[in-house]
């Protein structure tokens, strides 16, 4: 009976660690740390810190004890390109200060919604330009938050009395028809 107990507590922990990958980078919890500011001083995007921690590090990132060893990256998954999201940042701006195309910046950081109007001050962001991160868990709505955190500032907030809709940009003039079939991160003209 005790074994049968002790198969089903730790197989769901052996599954979990077959898939996961091997950590190659780890660090040690210190007093003060916050996701962000680890995720900055050790070059892991948030979204990498958060999901090959899940089940360790809530979605407020509000339960680190200091003296805790977590994971940073996995072998083969692991994005140290990073970028610190600053105020009047918008993906645009991101992707050309980086090189980087829009595609893979929000594939490298699925947190992002589709009008990167969610990124917000102090987030650290993957700036790989080849796809560098862990996917997701299956079932990680939780883990993946598309929202500001309550405490952080939006990087590029909406005017007062907008609706908060806007472009990837961020920027005015140009091309902003939504209806278009225009994609500026595809390799080729798609419109003739």
């Amino acid at each position: 009976m005790f074994s049968k107990f002790t198969l089903a507590l730790t197989l769901p922990l052996l599954i979990s660690s077959a898939f996961a990958g091997d950590c190659v980078r780890r660090y040690t919890v210190a007093e003060g740390d916050t996701c962000d500011s680890i995720s900055a001083s050790e070059n892991v995007s948030t979204y990498q810190l958060a999901v090959i921690n899940a089940g360790y590090i809530d979605q407020q990132c509000s339960n680190l004890k200091p003296g805790d060893n977590i994971c940073l990256g996995y072998d083969g998954e692991d994005c140290t390109t990073t970028y610190v999201v600053k105020a009047k940042d918008t993906c645009d701006a991101i992707t050309q200060a980086h090189s980087v195309d829009i595609t893979t910046l929000l594939a490298n950081n699925p947190q992002i919604n589709d009008n990167c109007d969610n990124i917000y001050i102090g987030e650290v962001l993957c700036v790989a330009p080849e796809i560098r991160v862990p996917p997701a868990p299956v079932g990680a709505s939780n883990v993946v938050p598309t929202a500001i955190p309550v405490s952080a500032t939006p990087a590029n907030p909406p005017p007062s009395g907008s609706t908060g809709a806007s472009n990837l940009g961020g920027s005015s003039g140009g091309d902003n028809n939504s209806n278009d079939d225009d994609d500026d991160s595809l390799p080729f003209c798609d419109e003739l």
